[in-house]
């Protein structure tokens, strides 16, 4: 893991895709798209079974490893309406002695009141002290911003031709988008300039490039 101080504060860069801040003891993931799998397999794309149970597996692993007093999902936990994963994150939620708060995402469109009998707390954005955390990429005046839907990734280049793409946390001056925690999401490359940071996800570890 990498650990990265913004605003007097520091935050751990986890090679699934997390990010804890160590003194409010919060997780942050995004766009884990939980139901994505089964969604496809629905209409007939050739998604493993067992794929359904991975993102479960590394949300698991990531709350061990930290063993947060709060979870917040920066949007697109579920990725479509209710299907059969629903039950598995019921299970999941009921069993996870923490906290859990949604910022919704776009794909957010299961009815409140599911995540409620869960009590899990939703919100269209939040702020703690002088950090906003949304969805969708915003910078404000006076806020540092912690937030995901790009899926963001980096191109780098290897030996001869050779390129790689690699899922990362993006950070500008005041944002930081997070990578896709999900398992079955997609990325989108972006151009780092001189001032941006770029950590990339390299199998087990982060790499700052």
């Amino acid at each position: 893991m990498i650990e990265v101080s913004i605003h007097n504060q520091k935050f751990q860069l986890h090679p699934l895709g997390g990010l804890f801040w160590e003194e409010k003891s919060l997780l942050l993931i995004s766009d884990v798209h939980l139901g994505k799998v089964s969604h496809f397999r629905k209409f007939g794309a050739a998604v493993p079974r067992k794929a359904i149970h991975k993102n479960f597996l590394l949300l698991d692993k990531i709350v061990s490893d930290f063993q947060p007093f709060q979870i917040c999902f920066l949007g697109d936990l579920f990725h479509s309406s209710l299907n059969k994963e629903w039950e598995l994150f019921e299970n999941w939620a009921g069993k996870t002695p923490t906290e859990i708060l949604l910022v919704a995402g776009n794909h957010d469109i299961i009815a409140p009141e599911k995540f409620e009998k869960l009590k899990v707390s939703i919100f269209p954005e939040l702020v703690i002290d002088s950090f906003l955390l949304t969805h969708h990429p915003e910078e404000r005046e006076g806020y540092f911003t912690f937030c995901g839907h790009i899926h963001p990734s980096v191109k780098l280049r290897g030996f001869g031709r050779e390129r790689i793409k690699l899922p990362c946390f993006f950070k500008s001056k005041n944002q930081m988008v997070l990578p896709a925690f999900g398992q079955f999401t997609g990325t989108y490359s972006l151009d780092p300039k001189d001032s941006d940071e770029v950590y990339a996800i390299v199998e087990d570890s982060i790499i700052k490039v």
